[in-house]
């Protein structure tokens, strides 16, 4: 089996030795997005709502440059940074996604990196 490193221009590049995405044996493994603007070191961090929104154009845009969508999206992992704010992200995270939602875990966590308030990962079977 092989392995395709994917990589956007749209989405913020890696602030670690990772890569956006990996294509492997029909999935593509998007690694986790938090709200970093796209070719900025800034942080989209004004709501939670709007650090959702930012984390899933994050996450459209790598899917994208690897000819997907989230339809095709089976499993996503949300990191928060305080459960409170569950209905806000969920709500926006909602609008991504059209009928046949993928499975999912929502965790809260001590910190994430920059010490955002959301973090998300996802699996796509692309095949």
């Amino acid at each position: 089996m092989s392995k395709e490193i994917i990589k956007s221009g749209q989405a913020p590049e890696p602030i670690g030795p990772y890569s956006q995405a990996v294509k492997a044996g029909g999935f593509l493994f998007l690694s986790g997005q938090i709200a970093l603007v796209p070719g900025t070191s800034e942080l989209k961090t004004t709501g939670v709502t709007e650090e959702t929104r930012q984390v899933m154009e994050n996450l459209k845009a790598v899917l994208t440059e690897a000819g997907s969508d989230f339809s095709d999206v089976v499993k996503t992992s949300i990191f928060l940074k305080d459960m409170n704010s569950f209905a806000e992200v969920n709500a926006e995270y909602g609008k991504y996604f059209e009928k046949d939602f993928p499975a999912r875990e929502t965790v809260a966590v001590k910190t994430l990196p920059k010490d955002v308030n959301v973090e998300i990962s996802m699996i796509a079977y692309i095949e």
